[in-house]
């Protein structure tokens, strides 16, 4: 693959990608992080702030992207701020990109940014987020449906129907945690094991504290051109090949099945449209809020057959070295998870096709080459949504 396939009637290309400062960041604003990542992605892909006729942001400020863009000093003619939790910034990414090939806008700047940890810590915030008791939701918050006690409820039902086990589900967290360890940007880089994740506090059965994501500070930012661009680039460009979108639920009660997220149908859309399969993907970065997450995410997108995921995450695949590597910087169980993690996948997943993670943590095919295909997939909700996109290198 050397310049991508056709994604609608132009081309689409990663032209640069940044983080803030992350993990812990006490003297910064959300929108000071916003804007520290904007700069540096902007100067990742060495094009002027002119080009910029397109913004995506979700999460902070009342009129979201409005407030950011302002903040930002864009003035852009193609904006978007669909929001469906973890899922947005995939879902953002191939709106984005659908603009781009149909003509809508040339470049458009992908970003977000959090204080969820400083926050907490200083007070502006003593709880965590609600989704509120209105709508269909009010048949289950008295019931105490809280989000975690939603993703623990599918995981029970996957180790009921699957035999899927607590030492399986415990080694998602042990891989990440040592992905992690090469990532000077990681939170968490100290090695773990199945036994610690097994003996952590409870917090909803079956997820001890180590089975669930970490909270930091931080943001980033992605920016999206047409192929026009390409020529001006500092860097080889990643192209994306294809994206897909789904919703499922959002009352548990109308779940048709606890071990089947979205992602079966995004994943099955993206790959279509990008004419890949999944067995062709040198990598794979996941939304994991939780260890189960990335477990029924890898046998939706097709990596493994349904129920098998137990097994497949259980020998080791997830590793950097690995047969499947699996969010190669650490992931949301260790690396940073400041809210809707989803863009940071599609920052890691860059870097590593563009051979920019570092030697220590850098994923290589055999003979040392670098990784051709990736896949991006969040999860927003509990389950709810899914967005996934497939990039190849360019």
């Amino acid at each position: 693959m050397t310049s991508g396939t056709t994604y609608g009637n132009r081309k689409v290309a990663v032209a640069g990608v940044a983080l803030s400062d992350c993990g812990r960041v006490d003297r910064a604003t959300p929108y000071a992080l916003h804007a520290q990542a904007a700069r540096r992605a902007l100067a990742d892909s060495g094009l002027d702030r002119a080009v910029i006729d397109g913004f995506a942001s979700a999460g902070l400020g009342t009129l979201a992207p409005v407030e950011v863009a302002e903040y930002l000093g864009l003035r852009p003619t193609w904006v978007d701020s669909t929001s469906v939790g973890g899922a947005t910034w995939e879902v953002l990414a191939a709106h984005a990109a659908d603009a781009i090939a149909a003509g809508h806008a040339n470049a458009v700047l992908l970003v977000y940014g959090s204080t969820a940890r400083a926050d907490i810590r200083a007070g502006r915030r003593t709880a965590n987020l609600s989704f509120g008791a209105r709508g269909p939701l009010q048949f289950e918050v008295p019931y105490g449906h809280t989000l975690i006690a939603k993703y623990a409820m599918a995981a029970r039902r996957h180790m009921h129907q699957y035999g899927t086990t607590l030492e399986q589900l415990a080694q998602v967290a042990v891989q990440a945690r040592a992905n992690a360890a090469a990532n000077p940007d990681a939170l968490y880089r100290d090695p773990i094991t199945v036994d610690e994740v097994l003996d952590g506090p409870v917090i909803a059965d079956p997820f001890t504290k180590l089975h669930c994501c970490i909270r930091s500070d931080g943001g980033c930012a992605v920016l999206l051109v047409a192929e026009e661009y390409v020529p001006d680039l500092a860097k080889p460009p990643v192209w994306v090949l294809g994206s897909g979108t789904a919703v499922s639920h959002t009352t548990m009660s109308e779940w048709d099945d606890f071990t089947v997220s979205p992602a079966a149908v995004s994943g099955r859309l993206a790959f279509g449209r990008a004419g890949v399969r999944p067995a062709e993907i040198d990598l794979a970065e996941l939304y994991d809020a939780f260890t189960y997450m990335t477990l029924v995410t890898l046998e939706d997108l097709g990596f493994c057959a349904k129920g098998e995921g137990g097994a497949f995450v259980g020998e080791g695949r997830l590793l950097r070295d690995g047969a499947l590597p699996v969010n190669t910087d650490g992931g949301g169980l260790a690396a940073c998870h400041p809210g809707m993690r989803g863009l940071f996948l599609l920052v890691e997943a860059v870097r590593q096709l563009r051979g920019e993670a570092g030697p220590d943590r850098q994923v290589r095919k055999p003979g040392g080459r670098l990784p051709q295909l990736a896949v991006a997939s969040g999860t927003g909700g509990w389950f709810c949504s899914s967005g996934t996109v497939v990039l190849g290198r360019g």
